[in-house]
């Protein structure tokens, strides 16, 4: 296991363990997120855990030419039951990933301390926000890391309603021109709409 110091470094991906974990400690600065997500490296750590970094082997993503689309998602995009925007709200977005509550969690991993850093990364223009909107309530969202690669690294989505974070990830992978999608970890929810495994190795060249 590595323990990271005040230095901005990693070590090498191939020396994570089988479940992904690379490394523990550091902190959350704008410099050392950069350079994670420039290496395949993401943080995902509880409340009450230290800061933990992972680059799981095999990686989840979506490639925008395998987006499925069901024929009830189809109908609801076509009924314009949503009206998606980006970067409108990116703070609301994150807070309500926050706040929801997730099956296997028993709290969040999206801390004070994580909303505060991806807030500066935000306005540095890092990372986006895509906001889902009924009636003009915030019924759902997604937000990830681009560090203008062409790589989306999606972090966490919510939905207060049914199909609102579906709809606002397929409409913005439709009208975004990323070569990848990066899911991190397999959920079926993503898997549904076509994402898939590729090897760590073959996820880097994308970097």
């Amino acid at each position: 296991m590595h323990f990271l110091t005040d230095k901005i470094v990693f070590p090498d991906v191939s020396e994570a363990l089988s479940d992904g974990l690379l490394a523990v400690g550091g902190d959350l600065s704008i410099e050392r997120l950069i350079h994670a997500y420039a290496s395949g490296i993401f943080p995902w750590f509880e409340v009450d855990e230290p800061l933990l970094w992972w680059s799981p082997d095999p990686r989840f993503v979506l490639f925008p030419k395998d987006l499925k689309i069901s024929k009830s998602m189809k109908q609801v995009l076509k009924r314009n039951e949503f009206q998606v925007t980006v970067n409108k709200d990116f703070k609301s977005v994150i807070v309500e990933c926050a706040l929801t509550k997730r099956n296997g969690q028993e709290s969040t991993w999206i801390t004070n301390d994580m909303i505060e850093a991806y807030m500066k990364l935000h306005q540095l223009g890092y990372t986006k926000s895509v906001e889902v909107w009924q009636n003009n309530e915030l019924v759902g969202g997604l937000y990830g890391v681009d560090l203008g690669n062409k790589v989306f690294c999606g972090e966490s989505m919510f939905a207060k309603v049914s199909n609102a974070s579906k709809a606002g990830f397929i409409t913005f992978v439709q009208n975004s021109n990323y070569s990848l999608i990066d899911c991190q970890i397999h959920t079926k929810h993503l898997e549904s709409l076509g994402a898939k495994h590729i090897s760590r190795q073959e996820f880097l060249k994308y970097l």
